[in-house]
């Protein structure tokens, strides 16, 4: 019994392996402490680069908060699968494929009660049945912390493209953040970069800037522990409502300071690159930059490549 369930296992690391090699980026969204905005983060990102070109797919690991299909309108979605093996993901928009336990769950008010054990079987099998296709990037929402979603993640995909680390510029959620900043290191996944999110709120009025958690926190951790900082983006009531009714705040003629920051960041992470033909994969990051390397930095130097 033992053998037949070491096989499985091993024909579930195959499944994965195949369907990882056909995808070109596979980032892991991570934040140390919760309601920081890391979904947000996730699902405005997927959406600018999807509409820079690129296929992107998002796996929501939150298992106990899978809030991603609600974000993009699309919590009415179910997992197809015409053979009972193979899952399909669900397209909110051409180019973007979403997997999230969200879409197998009838009734949005049942508690997900489940241990460790249940939570990574749950996301191998995403990663492993999923029909992901090719795709130039597959974002990774996790829950807050480094526990068990995250380490089966990096366990489950060791080529891991890096991390990108969301957090608020608030000392309580930078003590946290320094810990995601620990772990991608322990773990020896690249950190591509920290957001600072919710960096000053924008009034809708007069659009004199807040400083409501502060600003400037997730900045001076990047100094202070010598990683690359990606952008801060502010909070405003626009990409809070657009959130709550499931529509895109990503597209065009929303001209708003939030958005703004979150199309630089990313641009940033791509690069500018043609997503589909000959990508430029340089500016993955290390597991630890040099100490000389700026928090504001976004240059393609040699301490940032593999």
């Amino acid at each position: 019994m033992e053998n037949e369930e070491l096989d499985e296992y091993e024909l579930q690391t195959q499944a994965i392996r195949k369907n990882m090699d056909q995808i070109s980026r596979k980032i892991l969204i991570m934040s140390g402490k919760g309601g920081v905005g890391k979904t947000t983060v996730t699902v405005n990102l997927a959406n600018a680069l999807v509409d820079m070109g690129c296929t992107v797919g998002i796996l929501d690991t939150d298992i106990h908060g899978p809030n991603v299909a609600k974000m993009l309108g699309c919590e009415d979605g179910v997992l197809g699968s015409p053979d009972g093996k193979v899952l399909y993901p669900v397209e909110p928009r051409e180019g973007l494929k979403v997997v999230s336990l969200a879409f197998a769950i009838p009734d949005p008010d049942a508690p997900i009660i489940w241990r460790g054990s249940m939570k990574n079987s749950a996301i191998r099998q995403f990663l492993a049945d999923v029909e992901w296709g090719t795709l130039d990037y597959l974002l990774i929402d996790s829950p807050p912390g480094t526990g068990d979603e995250q380490l089966t993640v990096c366990q489950s995909i060791p080529e891991l493209t890096g991390t990108i680390i969301v957090t608020t510029p608030q000392s309580v959620a930078v003590l946290d953040a320094r810990r995601s900043v620990g772990f991608s290191r322990r773990m020896g996944v690249a950190i591509i970069g920290v957001i600072e999110n919710m960096s000053g709120l924008v009034c809708p009025e007069c659009k004199t800037e807040i400083p409501v958690f502060g600003i400037g926190g997730g900045q001076k951790m990047c100094q202070d522990m010598h990683v690359p900082f990606l952008g801060r983006v502010p909070m405003e009531v626009d990409l809070r409502k657009a959130e709550d009714e499931g529509e895109d705040f990503m597209k065009d003629g929303n001209t708003h300071p939030s958005r703004d920051a979150l199309l630089e960041i990313a641009r940033k992470i791509n690069f500018g690159t043609a997503c589909s033909t000959g990508r430029d994969t340089s500016f993955i990051g290390t597991p630890q930059c040099s100490p000389s390397s700026c928090a504001g930095c976004t240059s393609n130097c040699a301490s940032r490549k593999k």
